[in-house]
């Protein structure tokens, strides 16, 4: 089976990309299921722990730190070791993770277990996404990365649903005992899924041109894009190795001194809007408004299946409209909403509107910055550096996100729910402004023309 876009693209080989995509999506599937169990978890260890906001704060962040560690060894290792090898190693981190997570009997054994999880997430929040990117036709590339997305919020409605099923299986006592182990040990299954499912991709075949292994690039290349096609990708690639010296002192101080700052930038804006608040405390957000405990975790679930349905409209148009459109489109949206949720709690309106507005903002986020971040994030920066580049901005996007999980709880009890949103909106508007005057537009172009445009 093949296929070609509206301007005539040599025919590329449909169900080799969509497998091998799928495959490296389970990434983010895993991605998504391993940060969001936290929601459902959280207040049940709260109690069984006896947790202030503080420690509240670390447990639901004690992955983070993982992540960032993930994130920042995983550009090295799969610069060195491959893209496959070390996405293989990730799913491994996951499947103990979840057993380690469901087992312990003192919070410090739960820190290790989320840690251990945390260092897969952070590997594959970047490696996945890249790994695609290299392997993706031009035409179709937003498309396929933003399948990454999709995987990462069906991970969460996912994990939604498993937790509310979960929570409905006794009561409040039984859930603080035993309950919220099984929400964490769930994910071994599909940590396995991804483990078995990597043995049956190729490697990435720009990885393969770097380490000097032409050969094997070509006929992976062959595979998808045809004979013809994957010669000339083969040579522009060549072109591009030549072009580049690949150390960090290139990266930040060379001509790609500004692809680093604004996959940098990009990436603490998307994170910096609150998103992570919403998805990890979202229970506890509905509670603040006087709902109860299973009708809490059916609006969390609400924003789950939202989350996901707008994923597609990303999908849908981030090859057709552009990166920079939907990144302006979703980033005015979710201004707007957070303001509005901001003045549901400053205003105390009813709880309904609470919920619309935190769906707005989810619907905007779930359009925009969530798939599209890391659609920027996997195209701007060139090959020889292109592990460590997307590791640096990886990195620094897990530090936002422990940066805003940590301080949540401790915002809302010192400053507020009303100013801590109105404080997610001002990022927002700072967020909107940086994309309007700093990031390029990508869509439809080689990562090997990108490259050229940082000249």
């Amino acid at each position: 089976m093949s296929s070609q876009d509206s301007n005539a693209e040599p025919a590329f080989n449909t169900t080799t990309v969509y497998y091998v995509t799928g495959v490296a999506a389970l990434g983010g599937l895993l991605f998504g299921y391993d940060t969001a169990v936290i929601s459902g978890a959280i207040g049940f260890l709260q109690t069984k722990f006896e947790l202030d906001a503080v420690m509240k704060g670390w447990a639901a962040s004690s992955a983070i730190i993982g992540c960032i560690f993930g994130a920042m060894l995983a550009g090295w290792t799969s610069d060195k070791f491959g893209r496959k090898k070390i996405l293989i190693l990730t799913a491994v981190l996951f499947g103990i993770s979840a057993i380690g997570s469901a087992i312990p009997m003192t919070l410090t054994q739960f820190v290790i277990a989320r840690f251990i999880g945390g260092l897969g997430v952070g590997a594959a929040s970047m490696l996945s996404p890249l790994y695609i990117t290299e392997l993706a036709p031009a035409s179709i590339r937003g498309r396929l990365v933003s399948l990454y997305q999709l995987a990462i919020v069906l991970g969460i409605l996912l994990i939604f649903f498993v937790n509310l099923l979960v929570q409905g299986l006794g009561d409040e006592t039984w859930n603080v005992e035993m309950g919220w182990r099984y929400m964490l040990g769930s994910e071994t299954i599909p940590a396995i899924l991804f483990f078995a499912a990597m043995f049956f991709v190729p490697e990435s075949p720009r990885w393969l041109v770097k380490e000097g292994r032409e050969d094997e690039a070509l006929g992976i290349l062959s595979t998808i894009n045809g004979p013809e096609k994957a010669k000339t990708i083969l040579n522009d690639v060549q072109e591009a190795l030549l072009e580049e010296k690949g150390t960090l002192k290139e990266l930040f101080s060379g001509r790609f001194k500004k692809a680093i700052l604004v996959g940098i930038i990009l990436a603490v804006f998307s994170q910096f809007q609150g998103i992570n608040a919403i998805m990890y405390y979202a229970p506890e957000i509905f509670k603040e408004v006087g709902a109860g405990t299973n009708s809490a975790f059916l609006q969390t679930v609400i924003i789950g299946v939202i989350n996901a349905i707008f994923t597609f409209v990303a999908i849908g148009f981030v090859d057709k409209v552009g990166r920079r459109t939907l990144l302006l489109g979703g980033g005015a949206g979710m201004a707007v909403s957070l303001f509005m949720v901001g003045s549901c709690f400053q205003f105390e309106w009813p709880g309904v509107l609470l919920l619309i507005f935190i769906l707005t903002y989810t619907a905007s986020f779930s359009a925009s910055f969530g798939p599209v971040t890391w659609v920027v994030m996997s195209e701007i920066f060139p090959l020889k550096m292109r592990g460590i580049a997307m590791s640096v901005a990886t990195f620094a996007l897990w530090v936002a996100v422990y940066i805003v999980t940590l301080l949540f709880p401790w915002l809302l009890k010192e400053f507020g729910a009303a100013n801590t949103f109105y404080t997610f909106f001002s990022m927002s508007v700072l967020a909107f402004i940086f994309v309007l005057m700093s990031v390029p537009e990508t869509k439809g172009k080689t990562l090997e023309e990108i490259e050229r445009h940082w000249h």
